[in-house]
């Protein structure tokens, strides 16, 4: 009887002490939270999304008023938000050159060489692991549109030609698109650097082209007519290294045959959009 009437004595009795322990701890070890973490949070879109290189909007809003980072790096609020939110800081807003989704490839339904009909799920995801799809290039974008389901911010439809159309004034720069394309094809660049590839094949002459008429030929005329130092071929593809050459001019494009490389004022594909309407 007694042994019946200790085992739960014993028990009650280290729950006591951790308790008070627990207690003590909380009383004597709490850290107080600046009260404008929870206000800056708030402030803030909530999206989550780490365009601002932060893995939210909580630790971006420590890191803002930790005054480790500006309130322009949030790409995601609205200009009257960050002035909001530097204002209650007071702090600089800060200024962040604005990103833009870009796709490495440019081969529509009308450019890319059809080698079957995918039926199947709609996805690009599913189309990778089953069959590729129905384009002969298995670097090239599927067209499914995840990239469009992706969006958080309706910034990205298809077009016409089978293609992810990105909205620039509507882009964010959040990964989700560059997190949903199988073929790792979107790449956050900055709206200030004009050149870009739009091929991701890593092949050279007709070995390309006959996959796609758009492909990239790995002539290196870009290379030749840019800036020394600014483009270089890899894997037959040119790279553009704005850090390591001259300055970037359309004459670095004029002689592509393929497109493959181009200039870039605003949207991709608006050239294929303008040919389609005057062919209709």
């Amino acid at each position: 009887m007694t042994s019946v009437l200790t085992a739960p004595a014993i028990m009650t009795g280290i729950g006591l002490f951790f308790g008070a322990v627990l207690a003590i701890a909380q009383r004597f070890l709490k850290v107080d939270e600046d009260p404008r973490i929870e206000t800056t949070n708030e402030m803030l879109p909530g999206t989550n999304c780490g365009a601002c290189g932060q893995p939210g909007c909580l630790p971006f809003a420590e890191k803002l008023v930790a005054g480790e980072v500006d309130p322009g790096q949030c790409t995601v609020s609205t200009v009257d938000a960050i002035e909001n939110i530097a204002e209650f800081l007071e702090v600089d807003a800060g200024h962040a050159e604005k990103l833009v989704a870009r796709l490495k490839c440019s081969g529509g339904q009308l450019q890319a060489h059809q080698i079957a009909e995918y039926r199947g799920f709609e996805g690009c995801r599913a189309a990778a692991v089953v069959s590729g799809g129905g384009k002969g290039c298995s670097w090239g974008c599927l067209g499914l549109g995840d990239c469009e389901r992706a969006c958080t911010f309706d910034a990205i439809h298809m077009n016409a030609n089978g293609l992810p159309q990105v909205d620039t004034e509507k882009c964010r720069a959040c990964p989700d698109c560059v997190a949903a394309c199988p073929r790792d094809l979107f790449e956050l660049v900055p709206l200030s650097q004009h050149l870009f590839v739009q091929c991701n094949i890593p092949l050279a002459g007709a070995a390309a082209t006959q996959l796609c008429s758009v492909a990239c030929d790995a002539c290196g005329k870009c290379v030749a007519d840019a800036a020394p130092g600014l483009i270089h071929m890899e894997n037959n593809l040119p790279v553009i290294d704005y850090s390591a050459g001259g300055p970037a001019r359309p004459e670095a494009v004029f002689r592509c045959a393929t497109r493959s490389i181009v200039w870039l004022d605003k949207e991709q594909f608006q050239d294929q959009e303008s040919r389609r309407a005057g062919t209709a």
